[in-house]
């Protein structure tokens, strides 16, 4: 089974962004607030290398920010 995680904060636009898009593709996910979890916030600099958020992890791997064309090649290979 898909392991997809999306890392954000309630006040990011671009968060929101991403979210709806996976839900529009069937897509489940967690869903981690960095700004109340720092040990969460931690793990995901640890995983990216980068503070900003959405990220997305999806099955292991970072998508920083809402690259919807990323996205959109990863959510294929978990259709496989």
């Amino acid at each position: 089974m898909a392991k997809v995680t999306v890392y954000g904060t309630p006040t990011c636009p671009w968060c929101k962004r991403a979210k709806e898009y996976l839900e529009s593709k069937g897509v489940k996910f967690d869903e981690i607030d960095v700004s109340k979890d720092q040990e969460a916030g931690h793990i995901m600099m640890q995983k990216s290398g980068q503070m900003g958020v959405p990220q997305i992890d999806i099955n292991g791997k970072m998508i920083v920010g809402f690259d919807q064309e990323t996205l959109d090649k990863e959510i294929a290979k978990l259709e496989k």
